[in-house]
């Protein structure tokens, strides 16, 4: 190494820490290593080529602004593999073709995988088991286990993050496999593209010749006709000639409007796995991890804060982490409950989650259920009333302050132990039934979509 020792290595580091908080991972500190500086060239090696291509990509323009900061020269950056043990070119790209024009070695050059979304920084949990073994089994054995895997569930659950993993895997243990990883508003516009361009032919070879196909976000093809019927072909060739697929996308595919029903049988002739919001424990060990990455401490009641204000998704959550590091590095000032508190914003009586109204409640319940309010106060225990009654004081209990004696006294004057037993059945038949969980599920995402797009209304206190 030339001209750069390791106090410059740390202060550029640390610059890093002070000035880019959010894109620090501890192993910026544990497996980079400074190669050498010459001629106004700082080259950084790294032993994975995941990480080399992730970094090259999204992160020379902060390493660069921080190597110029601690030399005062005008420095670039460069991130290379750790040679001898790091190849310089991907061995799934490298095919019997020797053109560089390659259809699929120009796809898979354009791939960037973010090394956070491994299996080994999967937090799994009661929501998101059987997803998480799915990816496991399709990832070791590609084409021989679930084909094809869908993958489904809200925004932020993480499906893009076992999506990735799988291709890392994959890219790890069996670096021969040809695989894409691709969002479906990238595939739209990649046929597109070639469409006007008169390429189909290079589209096709990219895709149909693959091993591996992988896709984000497959709702996105609604109402895009050509582009299904070009998919649908594509989907064909590749599992008829037992090539894994793998799909996700925000709602099971019986459930995605404007899409052919000859592509949801397809998407349901293999496991379809739903991913729901996370338990508390869940989120909590989210935190943790997501801490843990980037190399911070974050005490406990820190995350239980945020746990118990956050029930949504992991994304938010993560969020969170990245705004209160970044007022803690701004402000120089230690992680604790307070800057937390300052850092998210405290100044509700309630979570945001908890704005909804019970008629916002009553009326999302009677609409799906086709009940009448009258119904849900009696005293009737049918099963057609017994189950939308207990899910409204679920989610009255969920996304109000009422407490559970207010909640029983408006559904009819029940008892406080009467809400809390409609509130196991509720939260018990969640985990056992996944229909059922997801039914909840969508009631209460509808909730939150009403309550947020009308003016706080103040009920009975």
């Amino acid at each position: 190494m030339a001209n750069f020792d390791t106090a410059l290595w740390c202060d550029l580091l640390g610059y890093l820490r002070q000035r880019h908080g959010p894109i620090c991972r501890q192993w910026f500190f544990d497996e980079l290593e400074p190669a050498d500086l010459t001629g106004g060239l700082l080259q950084i090696t790294i032993d994975s080529e995941i990480r080399q291509k992730y970094l090259q990509k999204q992160c020379v323009e902060q390493f660069t602004e921080a190597a110029q900061q601690v030399t005062g020269q005008l420095v670039a950056v460069k991130f290379v593999g750790a040679s001898p043990k790091f190849p310089k070119t991907r061995p799934n790209s490298v095919i019997a073709h020797t053109q560089s024009t390659d259809p699929y070695q120009l796809a898979a050059d354009q791939m960037v995988l973010s090394p956070d979304y491994s299996f080994e920084t999967f937090v799994t949990g009661p929501n998101t088991k059987l997803a998480y073994a799915a990816c496991a089994a399709v990832a070791n054995q590609p084409g021989q286990t679930y084909n094809p895997l869908f993958i489904h569930g809200g925004v932020g659950r993480g499906k893009t993050h076992l999506l990735q993993a799988i291709c890392q895997c994959i890219c790890q243990r069996q670096p021969e496999t040809r695989f894409l990883y691709v969002s479906c508003d990238a595939f739209v516009t990649q046929f597109i593209d070639c469409v006007r361009s008169g390429e189909m032919a290079d589209f096709r070879h990219r895709y149909r010749y693959l091993d591996v196909l992988v896709i984000d976000d497959i709702h996105f093809l609604a109402k895009k006709d050509s582009t299904q019927e070009e998919f649908f072909h594509t989907f064909n060739e590749l599992y008829q000639n037992r090539r894994q697929i793998v799909l996700s996308s925000d709602a099971p595919p019986a459930e995605i409007p404007d899409i052919e029903r000859r592509l949801i049988s397809r998407f349901q002739c293999g496991l379809v796995a739903h991913i729901s919001r996370p338990a508390y424990e869940t989120r909590m060990a989210i935190l943790s991890a997501k801490a843990e990455l980037r190399g911070i401490e974050v005490p406990k009641d820190v995350t239980a804060y945020i746990a118990t204000k956050i029930d949504t998704n992991a994304r938010e959550l993560e969020g969170a982490i990245t705004t209160i590091q970044g007022h803690a590095a701004l402000q120089d000032r230690e992680i604790d409950l307070k800057l937390a508190r300052e850092a998210l914003g405290d100044t509700l009586v309630a979570p945001r989650a908890n704005q909804a109204t019970l008629q916002i409640i009553i009326d999302v319940v009677k609409g799906f259920y086709n009940v009448r309010l009258s119904d849900l106060q009696s005293p009737r225990r049918h099963k057609s009333i017994i189950e939308p009654r207990q899910i409204c004081m679920w989610l009255a209990r969920k996304r109000t302050r009422f407490s559970l004696e207010e909640i029983g006294e408006y559904f009819g004057g029940r008892d406080h132990s009467t809400v809390l037993h409609s509130i196991g059945k509720v939260e018990k038949r969640s985990t056992l039934d996944t229909h059922f969980a997801r039914q909840v599920e969508q009631l209460d995402d509808k909730v939150q979509h009403i309550s947020s797009s009308v003016e706080p209304v103040v009920e009975f206190s």
